[in-house]
């Protein structure tokens, strides 16, 4: 299909996209990637105005090692994501999931950032956030706020951003040498998860991210496609903290979730598969 008409302005700075949103208000959308937010528009989902063009805010593509955390900006490519030696060496989880977005088009054209605003509760990336305790630093006209992971992702594609604010960076914790395991299960390769998971363990270092304790940061388990939102398994997450084993960690992953049932699979196969894939990426992570 053909998307509505819209106009066309390109952003040269984060400072410019926030002026530009101020002038637009709800008629304007942000432009990154666009893998997101162009097929809405194609099927006439989202039909905006304008478009405000932010791909190429150069300022907004960084990956930095901020000391206890990594820091990175929200406009960093899928691709420069899985190929960071930083995240190879203290947070090989996110490399790793970044590696599963889409196809190589997709990663070479799509940001960390599109992909966590999107809110879409099948996507990959979010579960990394909530299961490393990830903190997203929101840019607005009130200046920066920061907020935990557990905390951005609200409803159905829907996210703690303001219409008038903008996603600028993501703080990693750094899990240096602890294990950690992804599993997701597809019909087809590159196509959206039926069901997946990250499983985070704990590790050493001081906390960036808010969910550690004193002796370095917690782990956590989470989960997507089982809600309205990418979602922490409480239950699972709880028995990770406890010491338990792998198998006991699988076995309670899905109290508490409330899939849905679609023509991909019925909400008992989710909790059913949710319990499976969090035990092998449990025992994946060493647990």
């Amino acid at each position: 299909m053909i998307p509505a008409g819209f106009a066309y302005t390109r952003a040269a700075s984060a400072a410019e996209a926030l002026a530009l949103l101020a002038e637009y208000g709800d008629e304007a959308k942000l432009l990154a990637g666009g893998h997101s937010l162009l097929p809405l528009m194609k099927l006439r989902l989202a039909q905006p105005e304008r478009l405000i063009d932010i791909g190429e805010v150069a300022d907004l593509s960084y990956i930095n090692d901020g000391g206890d955390h990594l820091a990175i900006g929200a406009l960093t490519r899928h691709r420069d994501v899985e190929h960071s030696s930083l995240l190879a060496e203290h947070l090989p989880l996110l490399a790793h999931v970044a590696s599963h977005v889409g196809d190589p088009q997709v990663r070479n054209r799509g940001t960390i950032g599109g992909s966590l605003v999107h809110g879409d509760p099948a996507s990959d990336l979010p579960s990394v956030a909530l299961a490393t305790g990830a903190t997203m630093v929101i840019t607005g006209p009130s200046g920066e706020r920061t907020l935990p992971a557990a905390d951005f992702f609200e409803g159905f594609l829907e996210t703690a951003v303001g219409a008038d604010e903008l996603l600028t960076e993501i703080r990693f914790p750094k899990y240096t040498g602890a294990g950690w395991g992804f599993q997701k299960f597809n019909r087809r390769a590159q196509d959206w998860a039926i069901v997946g998971c990250s499983v985070q363990a704990a590790g050493n270092g001081s906390n960036g991210g808010g969910n550690g304790s004193a002796g370095g940061v917690a782990g956590a388990v989470a989960l997507v496609n089982m809600g309205s939102t990418p979602m922490l398994a409480s239950d699972a997450t709880d028995a990770l903290r406890q010491g338990s084993s792998a198998a006991e960690i699988g076995a309670v992953a899905a109290e508490g979730t409330e899939p849905p049932s679609d023509l991909h699979a019925q909400a008992a196969y989710r909790q059913h598969l949710a319990r499976v894939l969090v035990q092998r990426a449990a025992t994946a992570a060493g647990l």
